[in-house]
């Protein structure tokens, strides 16, 4: 632990990137195992959301379920020490591919949102924006079974639900225009909006150092501040239990709980 101790004492604008893995311990289960391979099936892809009803009905039916539990997760030690290290002055920026908000009803500020946030739903033909929950409220308007079902929780507010024929679920359409709603996350497939990488880019360059926190990297769209970093001859530390797209750039990474890693190393800061 004197390793991260170290890092953190010895750099005064840390880029942070946090993944999946920081928020297992606040009940939102991660993608991957110890060694990156997925635990579940994979996410739906954008296309096939976009091009198919029928997927939209099965992801509508599933997330339903799934929002009630997603939305009652709470901060983890991990997230407060993030905002802790904020409030020191220490970090440069928070990049989360995370879309549960925690980092910052944690009390973060400096918080970019790569992958958007499930807490909003928007019409992929307008973009008239509603809150997660006046489209919970449309689906069960339209569905009044929805009420009585419960299921296994999955990544990112899916659940595994098997006893109900999504099939027949009715899809609430925007007031708009009556176009396709969608959750305002960058689904697999899809362009992470070039904003957001760009910010995201600029804080890495004004950054002395980055920390990868809870994440496997993957994914292209957070591996690639990782190979900037090394590109930048930059210190790179991970926390992360198990195999990272980029072990052999790190300067060094921690295979240990996120929360209990920086709980500890600051406690010593």
């Amino acid at each position: 632990m004197l390793e991260l101790t170290d890092f953190l004492q010895q750099h005064e604008s840390i880029f942070v990137l946090t993944g999946a893995g920081i928020s297992t311990a606040s009940g939102i289960p991660d993608y991957r195992d110890e060694r990156g391979e997925w635990k579940h099936r994979r996410p739906m892809e954008y296309r096939e959301f976009v091009d198919r009803e029928s997927a939209r009905q099965r992801y509508w039916a599933r997330s339903w379920v799934g929002w009630k539990h997603f939305r009652r997760a709470e901060p983890n030690a991990a997230h407060h020490a993030l905002t802790e290290l904020e409030r020191r002055g220490r970090v440069e920026r928070i990049v989360t591919q995370n879309v549960d908000g925690l980092q910052q009803r944690a009390g973060s500020h400096a918080v970019t949102e790569l992958h958007g946030s499930l807490a909003r739903v928007a019409c992929i033909d307008c973009g008239n924006s509603l809150a997660r929950e006046v489209m919970q409220r449309r689906l069960l308007d339209l569905n009044p079974g929805l009420a009585g079902l419960d299921a296994i929780s999955l990544p990112d507010g899916d659940a595994r639900l098997d006893a109900f024929d999504s099939a027949t679920l009715r899809l609430p359409a925007c007031e708009a225009c009556g176009g396709v709603l969608k959750p305002e996350v960058v689904f697999f497939g899809e362009t992470v909006p070039p904003a957001r990488v760009s910010e995201s880019f600029a804080a890495l360059e004004r950054a002395d150092a980055m920390l990868v926190v809870g994440s496997s990297l993957m994914i292209y769209s957070g591996f690639r501040f990782a190979r900037r970093a090394a590109e930048l001859d930059m210190p790179l530390v991970a926390i992360n239990l198990g195999k990272t797209r980029a072990d052999d750039l790190l300067t060094h990474k921690i295979e240990q709980d996120c929360a209990g890693a920086l709980t500890a190393a600051l406690a010593k800061t």
